[in-house]
């Protein structure tokens, strides 16, 4: 035998066989690091959004509210 602790230990209950093997299976995963691939965060330069123009006011003093 080896001096290792146990890695999961069940502390209450009485899991049956097929349990813990669905356990040690997620864990198992959880612990390999295969995470699902997320997208690439992107920045406002790149932004299709950012491109686009505030609508334009009209009345009084519009001129000056229509700069940024």
């Amino acid at each position: 035998m080896s001096d290792e602790k146990p890695t999961l230990r069940v502390v209450r209950g009485e899991p049956s066989a097929e349990e813990l093997a669905v356990l040690t299976a997620v864990m198992t995963a959880t612990a390999a690091g295969e995470d699902e691939p997320t997208a690439p965060l992107r920045g406002r330069w790149n932004d299709p959004a950012h491109a686009h123009r505030r609508p334009l006011q009209s009345g009084p003093g519009a001129w000056r509210s229509s700069s940024f």
